[in-house]
Order: C-alpha cells, then sequence, then structure tokens
C-alpha cells in the first residue's frame, strides 16, 4: 500500500512513517525543506518538498496515494479541505491526527478535573478550541462523501520518535525551561491532569486504524494519565534540581505562548480509549510516563 503523509518530519508523522516502511508499506512524506527531504529519505521515505498551503501537491498526492495520514496540523482548515476533496468519492483512508486539548478546561492549573471524556461524551468547547471541534466535525462527516475519515485523538504523547524528530510538544518544553533557570516548574498549582501515551503505543494505533478503522471514527488515544505537578516532579528529580516550583500563568505565558502555557500545560484534558482497544483491539502496553523519565528520557547535556 502506497501512504501519503504529511508532517513527515515531525514527530508523530515521523513515528508513524517509521513504523509503517516497517510494516512493508510504501510512504511518500511531505516536508518543508531540502534538509528534511535528505534526512527522510535516509529513512526510507520518499519526500515530497512543499508546505499545507500548497494546494495542488497536497490534492495530487492524495489522488495518487491509496491512504492520507495528515500528521502536520491538528488545525489547518484549508489543507483538510483540499485533501478530502481529492479523496472524495474514493473510500480510501483520511487518517487525521487530532489533539484532546479539544476537550480542554481553563484551569490554569488551579483544580483537578473530574470529568473523563469518552468519545460520545457531551463537552463544551471553549472558544479558543471551537475551530479545531469544528474541523473534527468536517473530518467525520467525510465520510457521507465517500473517504474513510477517521481521527486518532492523541492525549500527551511521550517518549522519544522513531523518525527524525526525537521530541514532543509538552514534556520536552518543561525540561527545557527547568534546565535554562535550574527550576522546574509547573502552571499554577499543577494539580491539573492529562492522559498520556507511549509514542510506540500509539503508531500501533495509527497501523490499526488505517487497517481497519470505519469511516467517520473518532478515537481518543490514551494509556494512562498523570497531574503536572508529579511529572514536573519526575523531571526535576531527572535533572538533580530542587523541588520544583509554581509558575503564575502570565509569567509562564510569556516562556510558552498563550495557547500552550494555558491548554497544553495549564488544562485538565482527561479522556479514556476504551473505544480504540474495543473496536480495533489496540493493546497499549507503555503505562508509566513516570518511568520513562527516570530511565529513558534523553536529556541534553551541556
Amino acid at each position: 500500500m502506497n501512504v501519503f503523509i504529511t508532517g513527515a518530519a515531525g514527530y508523530i508523522g515521523g513515528s508513524v512513517a517509521a513504523r509503517l516502511l516497517k510494516e512493508g508499506y510504501v510512504v511518500r512524506g511531505l516536508v518543508r525543506m531540502q534538509e528534511q527531504a535528505d534526512r527522510v529519505r535516509q529513512l526510507g521515505i520518499d519526500p515530497v518538498i512543499g508546505t499545507l498551503e500548497d494546494k495542488d501537491i497536497l490534492a495530487r498526492e492524495a489522488k495518487q496515494a491509496d491512504a492520507v495520514i495528515n500528521a502536520a496540523s491538528s488545525d489547518h482548515l484549508a489543507s483538510v479541505e483540499t485533501m478530502l476533496n481529492a479523496l472524495e468519492g474514493s473510500n480510501k483512508a483520511f487518517v487525521h491526527t487530532s489533539g484532546s486539548s479539544v476537550i480542554g478546561d481553563d484551569a490554569r492549573g488551579e483544580w483537578k478535573s473530574d470529568k473523563v471524556f469518552a468519545e460520545d461524551t457531551p463537552v463544551t468547547i471553549v472558544p479558543e478550541k471551537a475551530a479545531r471541534a469544528a474541523l473534527d466535525k468536517l473530518i467525520i462527516d467525510a465520510a457521507q462523501r465517500g473517504v474513510r475519515s477517521v481521527i486518532l485523538c492523541n492525549t500527551m504523547i511521550y517518549g522519544t520518535g522513531l523518525g527524525v524528530s526525537p521530541n514532543s510538544v509538552q514534556i520536552p518544553p518543561l525540561v527545557m525551561q527547568a534546565q535554562k533557570s535550574g527550576i522546574a516548574r509547573y502552571v499554577g498549582q499543577g494539580v491539573n491532569v492529562w492522559s498520556n501515551v507511549h509514542i510506540k503505543d500509539v503508531v500501533e494505533l495509527y497501523l490499526l486504524a488505517l487497517k481497519n478503522a470505519p469511516a467517520g471514527s473518532f478515537y481518543f488515544v490514551e494509556n494512562g494519565e498523570a497531574s503536572y505537578a508529579d511529572i514536573v516532579a519526575a523531571i526535576a528529580k531527572r535533572l538533580k534540581l530542587g523541588a520544583p516550583q509554581s509558575w503564575p500563568v502570565d509569567e509562564a505565558i510569556k516562556e510558552w505562548g498563550f495557547g500552550h502555557a494555558v491548554y497544553s500545560f495549564g488544562s485538565n484534558s482527561r479522556v479514556t480509549a476504551a473505544k480504540a482497544r474495543k473496536e480495533l483491539a489496540w493493546e497499549p502496553t507503555h503505562t508509566s510516563v513516570f518511568d520513562w523519565i527516570t530511565n529513558d528520557m534523553q536529556v541534553a547535556t551541556r
């Protein structure tokens, strides 16, 4: 099978591409620049240089591929519309990467939510995530247009990437800030909780979804959960720093920007992936983000 993957030089896209190559798939991957093309080619990916703004390239690759995996952005409407239009009536798979901050709240680290979301749990979307929720609905509705559309809604992903990009988007910035300042910090009280999942388990679910997920399906992706206070405490211990400290959200925004500080690091995002386990026979095996931080997390030395 020939698969076109956007974000092939990224953390998720590159990891998924590496897993598909191991399974015997032929992978063409969208990358932004020649240097990335050279790097992914060494892994066996056939690079396509372009961006999500290049509609002609996206339409051509989607039409030529047997399936498409969109891992470059959870929020880029125009590129998704282009690829879905190209796939319309083909019944080919379109596997889209979303993120569970879409059901996040505005806790700013000050409280732990008692709500754990399944795919059918009603949710009040915060205004900042309304566009993502609308895009997810557009993709699900593409099932009525002859596209086998599937959304995998990832939680906090940890683990070293399997492609050319080793770092995920949540834990590494916490580590970098701690190394830079000498103080590991969490937003507010840090009692907010996120579900999490190891990248090796994530790529197995992408493979299963590509093979077997029905049209119009949506799956949360998790295999555990932890508060940010506990995660940052583990980071501090691994870096041999002192006790972690609370960080006012306004200061965190200066470091990470509003979206990351408030929704990546300050919100609650608790979900269950029981549906993926039941419908796709997904069996994740990595159970502890703390074990990974303590034993396997790569730490740059100065």
